[in-house]
């Protein structure tokens, strides 16, 4: 684990809050000078703690508000099979995430798309024709209660 020290945690709330803030205002509202908020900005990047910056896009109003969880198993866990299916899923364009389980399935993968229609397809010519695949289970969501991007610091004992 990174070791953060207050003016850290400060700066990663900021950041994950509004990543589009301005050093200065960033620095203002720490309680530090510009060039010493850009210093520590970049080590936080730099040691990876800060992954990137990314915009948040309204999937529905691009076509893809429907997100479905597919848990997927294969027909065994050899090392070349995970990672053949981990690369071509990763070729999904619908796939917003997937994730190796422990439990039932295999994996666990997030599609986005249009409608069920829409999602008959990519099972049909994406997700069923992955490597290894011998059994797809989709989970249509019905509504998202929370949907975040923000690592809580204080909740993680950072």
């Amino acid at each position: 684990m990174f070791p953060l020290d207050e003016l850290d945690r400060a700066i990663i709330d900021a950041l994950q809050e509004d990543g589009r803030v301005s050093n200065a205002d960033l620095a203002e509202a720490i309680g530090l000078s510009a060039s010493a908020c850009h210093r520590r900005v970049r080590r936080l990047e730099s040691e990876g703690v800060i992954e990137g910056y990314a915009a948040m896009v309204n999937r529905k109003l691009v076509g893809r508000g429907v997100s479905v969880f597919v848990e997927i198993s294969l027909e065994s866990q050899r090392e070349e099979l995970l990672d053949e299916f981990e690369a071509a899923v990763r070729r999904v364009p619908q796939v917003q995430s997937c994730h190796l389980m422990a439990g039932m399935a295999d994996y666990l993968v997030h599609v986005t798309c249009k409608d069920v229609a829409d999602y008959e397809t990519i099972h049909r010519e994406s997700i069923a024709v992955l490597p290894g695949v011998t059994r797809v289970r989709s989970n249509f969501a019905i509504r998202n209660v929370t949907d975040t991007t923000v690592v809580d610091l204080e909740a993680s004992g950072v």
